[in-house]
């Protein structure tokens, strides 16, 4: 049976969570192997919404095992807050297993962000100011707090003083704030070890036990490929790795235990925070996007930048992630446009460039070259196969598989789980 991967090809708020929830009862254990609560995931069920920021999409199906991997930062304080408001709407979450190697987003992790940016002035990133960046810098210089740290009070205690002896200075001298008490920190660590405790396992033993017995394992990405730290549109990027092969790492299940690589694509573009965005609309049509897809940040209600579909960054993200499939998501938005225009290269100083510039620089001075396909007026909603859509709409699905270099299997025609169409089965 399969290990599959779902990764976004753009910038985040793909629809990854509707895909996910696509492959429904069949999956037995649905893994978030990157990110932090930077992330969300928004999925309709049975007409209600729910917004996931680090619980995997799968804890909405009772059969399947949620799993949160030692890839990704925790805040415990979200975690705890997000299990008790789908409790309080009749949603049991204590099936989760959370990996005893995942790291912990800490208070200061967030003061740290926060001044960061502002200190940053017009040169900023674009944070969300959870933490999510800072804790993975600790990650990286080794004075991280793991899950498992919370389970040693005399341990846990050294290691906050060792990263506070830093930060503190840093936030004293340069940011001219006030120093954080250890003490403080540490016992408000402390104090979310007895609830964590029943849901920390070796997740990676769990999950390379579960593909020996035939088990379905969905691994499901934060963000998007060209958010990834290594491979996105850098600096403006996240702070891990998002792309398939980070589930391996993020998890830790080898690369031959990934059958499948689903890519989510959007029909059109979207991305939150700063950076280069080639097709990024500033006018009616961009906040006709933003109105009609509701194009507002999960995690953070920021208003999305909104423009047309393009090609070069699709077809990126497929190559780097060998997609075996593609889901189109929010194909229903783009109804009634005369005419849809689809970014098929770019100039960058009078230079044609038919896939994604290797410099940034390039990028960031790219113009998209469009090609105008026709649009359509019909409500596309309540189609359920390729077939029910209008010709129109069709020949703008085979136009994007073209230029992504990846077969299309489904298609999102609406916010609601029934709302789908399956061309191929990712499984």
């Amino acid at each position: 049976m399969p290990g599959i991967v779902v990764v976004g090809s753009q910038w985040g708020d793909e629809g990854k969570g509707k895909a996910t929830d696509q492959l429904g009862d069949r999956v037995d254990y649905c893994v978030r192997y990157s990110g932090g609560n930077n992330a969300g995931h928004t999925l309709v069920v049975n007409g209600e919404r729910y917004a996931l920021h680090l619980l995997p999409s799968g804890i909405l199906n009772p059969r399947c095992v949620p799993v949160i991997g030692n890839g990704v930062v925790v805040d415990l304080d979200v975690l705890f807050t997000e299990i008790d408001g789908l409790a309080a709407r009749g949603v049991d979450a204590s099936h989760l297993i959370v990996s005893a190697n995942a790291h912990v987003i800490a208070s200061y992790h967030q003061v740290i962000d926060k001044v960061t940016e502002r200190f940053l002035g017009k040169a900023k990133i674009g944070t969300t100011g959870r933490g999510v960046g800072p804790a993975y810098s600790d990650k990286v210089n080794r004075i991280g707090i793991r899950i498992q740290d919370l389970f040693d009070e005399a341990f846990l205690a050294h290691k906050v003083e060792a990263a506070l002896e830093q930060k503190n200075y840093l936030l004293v001298k340069v940011y001219n704030r006030r120093a954080l008490d250890p003490a403080q920190v540490t016992e408000h660590l402390l104090g979310h070890a007895e609830r964590i405790k029943p849901h920390v396992v070796d997740v990676t033993r769990v999950l390379n036990d579960a593909l020996d017995e035939d088990k379905v394992v969905l691994f499901e990405g934060a963000q998007a490929h060209h958010l990834d730290v290594d491979h996105g549109t850098y600096p403006y990027v996240t702070s891990s790795n998002p792309v398939a092969a980070g589930a391996c790492v993020g998890a830790g299940v080898g690369p031959t235990r990934i059958n499948r690589v689903v890519g989510i694509a959007k029909a059109y573009t979207t991305r939150v925070g700063e950076g280069p965005m080639p097709t990024e609309l500033l006018d009616a049509d961009g906040e006709k996007l933003r109105t009609d897809g509701a194009e507002f940040g999960t995690t953070t209600g920021r208003k999305r930048r909104c423009g047309w579909f393009d090609g070069l960054v699709v077809e990126a993200a497929a190559k780097a992630n060998a997609f075996t499939d593609i889901f189109l998501t929010k194909l229903d938005i783009l109804t009634g446009w005369e005419k849809i225009p689809v970014c098929v290269a770019y100039d960058v100083d009078g230079v044609r460039h038919d896939t994604m510039p290797m410099r940034q620089a390039d990028f960031l001075r790219a113009r998209p070259l469009y090609e105008e396909l026709e649009g359509w007026s019909e409500d596309i909603s309540g189609c359920r196969s390729f077939d029910d859509l209008p010709r129109a709409t069709q020949t703008y699905v085979k136009r994007l598989e073209e230029l992504c270099g990846a077969r299309i299997s489904g298609i999102g025609v609406g916010p609601s789980r029934e709302q789908s169409i399956v061309i191929n089965d990712l499984l």
